[in-house]
């Protein structure tokens, strides 16, 4: 995976998604040193200590950018919404509002104490 494919990725975004992808990535880049990026299914995808560990993409009616936990079946933060989704749950963001930075960084929390307690 070059970085080529990521940044045309978040280059061919129209705004406001594109502005919203960025402010997610440096969130989620930035949370922790062991989070890393790459890109899988055409979409980045954030990986924790080299295991898939979320994703970003948008919701198709709505368009808005979303966080999709890999892991979401087994976190319970009420910020995060299951949907038809078996295992995953996403956390959905309005790209004309402020990132809720704090309630992301919960969400990110949790979730790396249930890979570090595996």
């Amino acid at each position: 995976m070059t970085l080529e494919k990521l940044d045309e990725f978040y280059q061919n975004q129209p705004e406001p998604l594109k502005s919203s992808y960025f402010a997610l990535r440096e969130i989620i880049l930035s949370y922790d040193e062991k989070l890393t990026e790459t890109m899988k299914y055409g979409m980045p995808c954030f990986c924790f200590q080299n295991k898939a560990f979320c994703y970003l993409w948008k919701d198709k009616t709505s368009g808005f950018p979303y966080v999709l936990f890999v892991d979401g079946k087994l976190l319970n933060h009420p910020a995060l919404e299951q949907g038809s989704r078996a295992k995953m749950k996403i956390f959905s963001i309005n790209p004309s509002e402020d990132i809720p930075i704090e309630v992301l960084n919960s969400i990110l929390k949790e979730n790396i104490e249930l890979r570090n307690s595996k």
